[in-house]
């Protein structure tokens, strides 16, 4: 089922999600609706707040060899010293993009989405992909973080 995309403004953006406390069906079934919406949007990466649910789920898909992310819980364990600025754009930012730096690469602990804990190092445009969407679960906008002068 597509969702509605939430757009900036929308008070649901600057809210932090809470953590899942129970993986469910109906847990499976919003990552699952959260995957078909991002794809038809078309889009990388997916927050659960940008389809109005505060819960700390996200999904992605950078479109390279390792295919789609369902995340649960997701936290950022680890960040290179190595940072880049690149462009970023957003499904509830439409129209507008900007230059904001990030690490080049993270390593982030979740679970799947049968609550099975899961470790992914991640480099380039999935690092990227990976702090946008927790930063969306933060209730914080790549908007926020637009270098000056970009």
């Amino acid at each position: 089922m597509i969702m509605n995309i939430r757009k900036i403004g929308d008070p649901v953006l600057r809210t932090k999600a809470r953590e899942v406390t129970l993986i469910t069906d109906q847990t499976r079934e919003i990552l699952d609706n959260m995957a078909e919406t991002m794809y038809a949007a078309p889009g990388v990466g997916l927050a659960a707040p940008q389809v109005g649910i505060l819960q700390r789920l996200v999904v992605i898909d950078v479109g390279e060899e390792h295919g789609l992310f369902q995340l649960i819980n997701p936290v950022i364990t680890e960040y290179s010293e190595e940072k880049e600025i690149m462009e970023e754009g957003c499904l509830s930012v439409p129209g507008q993009e900007g230059g904001v730096l990030r690490s080049k690469a993270v390593t982030v602990k979740a679970l799947d989405r049968d609550g099975k804990e899961i470790e992914i190092r991640a480099e380039g445009y999935l690092a990227r992909a990976i702090q946008h969407e927790i930063d969306h679960l933060d209730g914080i906008l790549f908007v926020d973080k637009v270098i000056a002068g970009e």
